[in-house]
């Protein structure tokens, strides 16, 4: 019997995560990459990162794409099941060539960051509706997506428009916009089109400079609202700031979103890569279990700190309860924590994270 059925046949998958994951390729030391010598071999992607932080997590994870029929493909499966991630409805492509990319080791200077993707016509570029079951993406609490697989192909972003036009039978429907120019051959038909998908979303996370960068919104976090007024929830991330997010009050009342905002706490960066998708991750996994929306928005800024003080995309996410008493702090303890490399490690002792 699969992982993901019960005994009467019914699906228990928390979240399926849809999108293509590569094989990533850090370099040994800093510098150019015309002058790395070596590089290690790990995985990335926006899509299978919120996998394996809900599955580390606790809950019951699903990843859906396509890989090649070649090592790099057998390493993804091998590297994201490894993290308790169900990867039964990946399929191996033996046509299409497993993506890759390298970059550099210091993520945080702009002027000296190089990506070097090789993606294009891989095996997740594939993905469409006719080659995307239905069923191993409706059959879950949750279905989450992002920007970036509509920009891998016409088939690609046919199956985003599928997906995100509401239906009935859809589950709740998470998508990142994680607006990536370069991915698009226009970057204003790309802003148009990422506009149109989370419109059709009913939980959205944006960045407040992503949504300017993309759309020229300007004004602050209410200003992304009214641009994006459909979505239920609206989760507007603000860099070290914080995140604010607008909820849709109970049906009929007047005045309409719920609107909190909570600070990021202080944290050791080692690299960024990652932290959006830890920060979903986390915010996924506290909207599963029901909790309020200001510890939603804590859950996720403690699943980041966690992405943040680890040089690679999947970080080992704080033990459940180890996150519920620091989303607990009152007000001016959560203002006082500080966040270092191997906090996720260490033991329930507030003064361990705290300045």
């Amino acid at each position: 019997m699969s992982a993901q059925q019960s005994g009467s046949g019914i699906q228990t998958v928390d979240v399926v995560c849809l999108g293509e994951s590569m094989v990533t390729f850090l370099p040994s030391r800093p510098g150019r990459l015309a002058d790395v010598p070596s590089f290690g071999r790990t995985i990335g992607g926006a899509e299978s990162n919120v996998a394996c932080a809900l599955a580390l997590a606790g809950h019951r994870a699903k990843w859906v794409s396509r890989v090649g029929a070649d090592g790099f493909g057998t390493h993804l499966l091998d590297a994201i099941g490894a993290y308790g991630v169900d990867v039964s409805d990946v399929h191996r492509d033996p046509h299409r060539p497993t993506g890759i990319y390298f970059r550099t080791a210091d993520d945080r200077d702009d002027a000296t960051h190089e990506v070097a993707y090789y993606r294009a016509g891989s095996a997740a570029s594939a993905m469409s509706p006719k080659t995307v079951e239905r069923e191993a993406l409706f059959g879950a609490r949750a279905l989450h997506l992002s920007g970036i697989t509509a920009a891998l192909s016409a088939d690609c972003l046919a199956l985003m428009r599928t997906l995100c036009t509401p239906a009935e039978d859809r589950p709740l429907l998470s998508f990142d916009v994680n607006h990536r120019p370069g991915l698009w051959s226009s970057s204003e038909e790309g802003a148009r089109v990422l506009l149109d998908l989370a419109r059709g979303a009913d939980l959205v996370f944006v960045g407040e400079d992503e949504a300017e960068a993309a759309w020229g919104v300007r004004g602050g976090v209410r200003a992304v609202r009214e641009a994006l007024p459909e979505p239920a929830v609206l989760v507007v991330k603000q860099g070290a700031s914080g995140a604010t997010v607008f909820a849709e009050g109970p049906a009929g009342e007047e005045g309409g979103d719920e609107i909190h905002h909570v600070p990021a706490p202080r944290v050791d960066v080692v690299a960024p890569v990652g932290a959006g998708d830890a920060f979903a991750a986390g915010f996924l996994s506290a909207t599963l279990r029901g909790l309020d929306v200001p510890l939603r928005l804590r859950h996720g800024h403690l699943t980041a700190a966690a992405a943040l003080t680890v040089p690679g995309d999947v970080a080992a996410v704080p033990a459940r309860h180890h996150a519920d008493e620091l989303a607990a702090l009152d007000a001016d303890a959560w203002g006082r924590l500080r966040l270092g490399p191997g906090w996720t490690e260490t033991g329930p002792h507030q003064e361990v994270w705290t300045a």
